[in-house]
């Protein structure tokens, strides 16, 4: 079977051995045996760094999500307030994540993974992920494009408006009908961000 390559920053074989597993099959399907053999190490290699698949799973995620939300961050460009960098970042997300492979696969196929962290608690990747939004809410603050609040609070309402997007925009898309589309919902997303950050 030949490899699935991935845009990971950090290019661990195990991670990405895990990956091309769980693309093929799905996560119940994959074991720590065969990621063990793509990845060309022993199961105790696995053992000594993870627990169990689950775990080996997390750190996966947490590594592509990451990779997503910083890639879809729009570097500063003159005449551009940051509250637009913030916006055009979040819906480009938003994006990104319903077209990666990964993302698709996991929740066509097991979803009940993403389900904690959604319904009981914050994962590595959500933590990451609000961290990433903190440095940008600071300097909307500064530069005045964002309106004055408490950071860690904005960037929590920020995440579950775009999480909610990103898990559930399909379920209220009409896609042969493009007033109900996804497009249509993007742009909506848009305007709740801009609304929610202009002062």
């Amino acid at each position: 079977m030949t490899p699935i390559r991935h845009n990971g920053s950090d290019g661990d074989p195990v991670l990405d051995a895990v990956r091309d597993c769980v693309l093929a099959v799905g996560v119940r399907r994959t074991t720590l045996a065969d990621v063990a053999r793509r990845a060309g190490v022993s199961r105790m290699t696995l053992y000594r760094r993870w627990p169990d698949l689950r775990t080996l799973v997390g750190d996966l995620m947490t590594r592509e999500w990451i990779d997503v939300a910083t890639r879809a961050i729009p570097q500063p460009v003159p005449g551009t307030s940051t509250r637009a960098r913030i916006v055009d970042g979040l819906v480009a997300g938003v994006q990104a994540f319903r077209a990666h492979p990964l993302f698709c696969k996991i929740v066509d196929v097991d979803p009940e993974l993403l389900l904690p962290y959604v319904l009981d608690r914050r994962g590595a990747s959500q933590e990451a992920l609000l961290a990433l939004l903190a440095e940008p809410l600071h300097e909307g603050h500064a530069d005045g494009s964002v309106r004055p609040g408490h950071v860690e609070r904005q960037a929590r309402a920020l995440l579950l408006t775009v999480q909610s997007f990103t898990l559930s925009l399909r379920t209220m898309t009409d896609e042969d009908d493009p007033e109900l589309d996804s497009t249509a919902f993007l742009g909506e997303l848009r305007t709740l961000l801009e609304r929610t950050l202009k002062p």
